[in-house]
């Protein structure tokens, strides 16, 4: 797949009001500052698309990028952000349910989880969740620099041998860097074939 045009054309409190065409969507989610706008621009090929922030927690709201006018990516707000108020935290926590439950265009779901740091119980959460509910997703190991090589493999096998306790089929797996574009084409070939097979079904 190659990336001809990219524009944000909606950001949304609820998943209502987001676009009502027929255009396939791949969200992205993930811990507040493990780099989803970082992802989202790199893969793009733009600088600042996606709002990208020191401070976690920047994306509030559900952001609709157009791509090549065919395909829809879904930036969704970071989730586990302990630096804003529980009543906030709730409201986030059920705009992403509502976006992951009830949009019957989008064909998967990108997890992104830091390659850096361990498994986290809140990651595992959300996989268990999304299994549950029969929602497509992948995981992305972000951050996953050559230079951390032994730190991302680390990790990576502490997290396959966590999910094998309960996933007969594991998930597709992906390794990015959007410092040094690695994965990048691997992610967007991926997109294509799942856009692809949704369109043939």
């Amino acid at each position: 797949m190659k990336i001809y045009s990219s524009c944000l054309v909606s950001s949304n409190a609820s998943y209502k009001m987001c676009p009502h065409d027929a255009k396939p969507e791949v969200a992205f989610i993930g811990r507040s500052n493990v780099g989803k706008s970082s992802l989202i621009n790199a893969i793009l090929q733009r600088k600042q698309l996606a709002r990208v922030s020191k401070m976690p927690g920047k994306t509030k709201l559900i952001h609709h990028f157009l791509v090549n006018h065919q395909i829809y990516f879904v930036d969704l707000p970071g989730y586990g952000w302990a630096q804003v108020g529980h009543v906030i935290k709730i409201k986030w926590e059920k705009m992403l349910r509502e976006y992951l439950l009830h949009r019957p265009n989008m064909v998967t779901v990108f997890l992104l989880i830091d390659a850096k740091i361990a498994p986290q119980a809140i990651d595992l959460e959300c996989i268990d969740w999304l299994g549950a509910h029969h929602i497509p997703f992948a995981i992305v190991l972000t951050k996953a620099d050559k230079k951390h090589k032994m730190v991302v493999q680390k990790h990576y096998i502490a997290l396959t041998h966590v999910l094998q306790q309960d996933w007969a089929t594991m998930p597709p797996f992906f390794f990015v860097s959007a410092h040094n574009r690695l994965g990048m084409e691997t992610i967007l070939g991926y997109i294509q074939t799942v856009t692809q097979s949704k369109r043939s079904n």
